[in-house]
């Protein structure tokens, strides 16, 4: 067999690729100008994820494309204010993201101050419902949304595709 300087970039596109989809943007960390997380960040943000497995075909998939797919919550940061129950109206700030890292959305690019919405009223994909509810004001969180609990296979916008998993880093402002 002969390595050639194709197939080593493309060798190493995969592990980059695989390694947005699995750690995310962080991968990365030690490369950036940004100071790294302190090793208690990094045992909090570990103690604190929690991980849910979703069945496809209890999701109303056919059994010929059900995979155990994840929804992840991670909190980044655990906020100290009001709690985000259902039935109250909370304001998050937001980046939304394809697992390549594609900003698609982020509540800064609308020239307000958050995005507000009913909790729990299906206002918003099921997986901001989901991953929004218990947070407390001052809190971020990164979520990890498998296409059943955000477009399914409806493509949005030109920019997310049909059956996309999406990646939104959420702050919440605001609980009313």
């Amino acid at each position: 067999m002969q390595v050639t300087s194709t197939g080593i970039a493309v060798a190493l596109a995969v592990v980059v690729a695989l390694g947005l989809l699995f750690f995310g943007p962080s991968v990365f960390a030690p490369f950036s100008s940004e100071p790294a997380a302190t090793e208690m960040e990094m045992m909090q943000m570990a103690t604190t994820t929690e991980s849910m497995d979703i069945n496809n075909e209890a999701m109303g998939a056919s059994a010929a494309n059900a995979l155990p797919t994840q929804f992840t919550v991670t909190d980044v940061v655990v906020g100290t204010g009001a709690e985000a129950t259902a039935g109250k109206t909370v304001t998050v700030n937001y980046v939304g993201m394809l697992p390549d890292g594609t900003v698609f959305d982020a509540s800064a690019n609308h020239g307000t101050t958050g995005f507000s919405f009913p909790l729990g009223a299906g206002r918003v994909i099921k997986g901001w419902d989901q991953g929004v509810a218990g947070m407390k004001v001052g809190g971020k969180r990164h979520l990890v949304i498998p296409p059943e609990l955000a477009y399914g296979n409806q493509a949005v916008g030109g920019v997310i595709p049909a059956n996309a998993t999406l990646v939104f880093d959420v702050e919440l402002v605001n609980v009313q």
